[in-house]
């Protein structure tokens, strides 16, 4: 256990590593500065302000400073366009608000996905399988942020019985939560279906109906538990991706999370609060890759933790 931690910790902080690298250099390379507008920033004003953030300074010195500042003080800097604001301030500003929809739209995904493809794979080929794939290829197709607009052209433009945007209950969460479940609760189903139907051919199942259980007991004591390991795997990345928010759809519904904050950093070009959330945001994936691996030995007995992550 401790030999495996111990691996991962170094395997994240190379992770962590090589993702400031790229997008240090990669932002670096857009056109323009933090400081480039449409209108013109006398050139002593201009140089004044590069050089209080260091951006006067050779590329490789503001590398090297960037990294000593995170490693050893996590110091990830001031935002550029946000005077009186650091980037760890904004961040956890603005991470509850994701969060809380992340919370819900996983919960949501779960929930709707499992039942989906259960349904689908004890009703193989009748018209439940058929609706549910039905609905699930219309979740995978579609875009999350076609479906924000057209939950927004049919719940407040045409019925008016929610808010277009804002953020706050439930009346403001109901179509964010929608628009971001529609491509997991369908992948989720889609995978339950699939594993459902291949472990309800394994001996031992077919030995718990020879026993008389009920079909009940079969489908979610004796399969769920074999069945629903690809429904973990894939649940690291969920909680990653929805926990620090969805870029495009808390942009359009004008949700003040750290999706919002990301988009509006690269139209600004505000280099320390992109790597910033860039940097949150590996982390996060490492942490719940992690403690997925962790889960898999709890789900499945047969796996050991030294193997979990290869």
């Amino acid at each position: 256990m401790t030999k495996y931690i111990l691996k991962r910790s170094v395997v994240s902080i190379f992770t962590i590593l090589a993702v400031i690298t790229l997008i240090f250099f990669l932002i670096r390379m857009l056109p323009g500065d933090p400081f480039t507008s449409e209108k013109e920033i006398p050139l002593a004003v201009r140089q004044n302000m590069l050089a209080r953030f260091g951006l006067d300074k050779p590329l490789y010195m503001q590398y090297l400073l960037y990294l000593k500042n995170f490693f050893l003080q996590g110091d990830m800097g001031p935002s550029m366009k946000y005077e009186t604001r650091s980037v760890r301030d904004i961040i956890f500003y603005s991470f509850p608000a994701s969060a809380k929809i992340g919370l819900l739209v996983v919960l949501a995904s779960l929930f709707a996905g499992i039942n989906m493809g259960v349904v689908a794979a004890m009703s193989q080929g009748r018209l439940p399988d058929r609706s549910s794939m039905f609905l699930v290829t219309l979740g995978v197709t579609i875009p999350n942020f076609v479906l924000s607009n057209l939950l927004i052209l049919f719940f407040s433009i045409k019925l008016k019985i929610l808010p277009p945007t804002g953020y706050g209950g439930f009346k403001y969460l109901f179509m964010p939560v929608v628009a971001l479940s529609g491509y997991s609760t369908a992948f989720i189903a889609r995978l339950t279906r699939s594993k459902y139907l291949e472990v309800m051919q394994q001996d031992y199942i077919r030995t718990a109906r020879a026993k008389g259980m009920s079909r009940f007991s079969v489908v979610f004591k004796h399969a769920m538990r074999n069945a629903i390991i690809p429904v973990i795997t894939y649940l690291g990345p969920l909680v990653a991706n929805v926990l620090t928010g969805s870029f495009v759809v808390e942009t359009i519904f004008a949700i003040p999370g750290l999706g919002r904050e990301f988009v509006l950093s690269i139209s600004n070009r505000d280099y320390s609060l992109i790597l910033g959330v860039s940097i949150f945001y590996s982390c996060f994936v490492v942490l719940c890759n992690f403690l997925v691996d962790v889960i898999y030995v709890f789900i499945d007995p047969r796996i050991r933790l030294g193997d979990a992550g290869q």
